[in-house]
């Protein structure tokens, strides 16, 4: 039986949203295209009636996820403009985000996978870095483009970093100094 456009649509779109969360959940390796597909309510044969290859699905998965999340930091610093900076730290440098991979940075939760993966993977991730470094740089202090650039970079690599040592430990107590630690460091 043949599917509409607007169903194949429909069904991409689940799978696409299904393998952003599982990949954030379980690495890309973690799950394979038979248990996306099962997760998504469709078969595997189906598969490659909308990619050409897993490659592919992790960069679209990875774009999604991570356009998510500059999304998020947009709408968190226009949301508080006397500062930004710190709003969007706040919201990012929490324990809910620590303990849900699966709905949060990509970065966070997959970035030392990345360079493991290929072009296509790797370009969708350095194009959304220089979006959020070009965000964050209208939001950092500093005098010059490129100081603010370079604020910019460094707060994103310690929130990043941050939520990846927060969510390495096994010690809840240590892991919460370490989220505090990030958040005062990029309010500093």
């Amino acid at each position: 039986m043949k599917v509409s456009r607007e169903q194949a649509a429909r069904n991409r779109e689940r799978i696409v949203k299904t393998a952003a969360q599982r990949f954030r959940e379980r690495g890309f390796e973690g799950i394979g295209v038979a248990d996306l597909m099962k997760e998504a309510g469709l078969t595997h044969g189906g598969f490659y009636g909308h990619f050409s290859s897993k490659e592919d699905l992790i960069a679209e998965a990875s774009d999604r996820a991570l356009m998510g999340s500059l999304a998020l930091f947009t709408k968190v610093g226009e949301r508080s403009p006397a500062d930004p900076l710190s709003a969007i730290a706040s919201a990012y440098l929490t324990s809910r985000h620590r303990d849900k991979p699966g709905e949060g940075c990509l970065l966070a939760a997959l970035g030392s996978d990345v360079s493991r993966q290929g072009p296509t993977v790797r370009r969708a991730v350095t194009d959304h870095l220089r979006a959020a470094v070009d965000l964050l740089a209208k939001l950092v202090p500093g005098k010059s483009k490129t100081a603010r650039r370079q604020k910019a970079i460094s707060t994103y690599a310690t929130l990043v970093g941050t939520m990846v040592m927060a969510r390495a430990v096994d010690d809840r107590a240590l892991s919460q100094e370490i989220l505090d630690a990030g958040l005062a460091s990029v309010k500093a």
